[in-house]
């Protein structure tokens, strides 16, 4: 895998309050590595931490960022995707406490030519696994076009 050169917000189409991901380690076509550093201002934070499935969408943001990513790299327009569902979430805690790093790594499963997407995922904390999950999801040739026709 490569060093990420890029900073976060030119890879995924998330913006604040709802762009979780801090940073996109390293990455090449198939997996990446990002970084979720929680502290009390993370989105979705309690007392009692961040709730474990929020990891779902860390995982699913981790995924964008290396789709956003290799188009870059392709001389390519970032594009969105969608998250479509998950399956075998499991999280070893209820939450994700404030203080910590999680470091998420995404593997890709399957990719067809439709845009449709499986990945693994896996969220880490102190070297441990505490989370993971099967992530689909789905990026089409030309989103605004998708959108536009699902509005009919």
């Amino acid at each position: 895998m490569q060093q990420n050169r890029y900073d976060i917000d030119q890879l995924i189409a998330h913006r604040a309050p709802m762009a979780l991901l801090s940073r996109l380690v390293e990455y090449d076509k198939q997996q990446a590595i990002g970084e979720v550093t929680l502290d009390a201002q993370s989105t979705f934070m309690t007392e009692q931490g961040v709730a474990s499935y929020v990891g779902i969408e860390y995982i699913a943001q981790t995924i964008a960022a290396l789709a956003g990513a290799n188009a870059l790299d392709a001389g390519q327009e970032v594009d969105i995707g969608f998250l479509l569902g998950t399956r075998q979430y499991q999280a070893q805690y209820a939450y994700f406490q404030a203080g910590k790093t999680l470091r998420i790594h995404v593997t890709q499963v399957h990719q067809d030519e439709s845009g449709l997407g499986l990945f693994d995922g896996q969220i880490l904390c102190d070297g441990d696994t505490v989370a993971a999950a099967q992530i689909k999801v789905f990026q089409p040739k030309d989103a605004t076009q998708f959108i536009s026709a699902s509005d009919m």
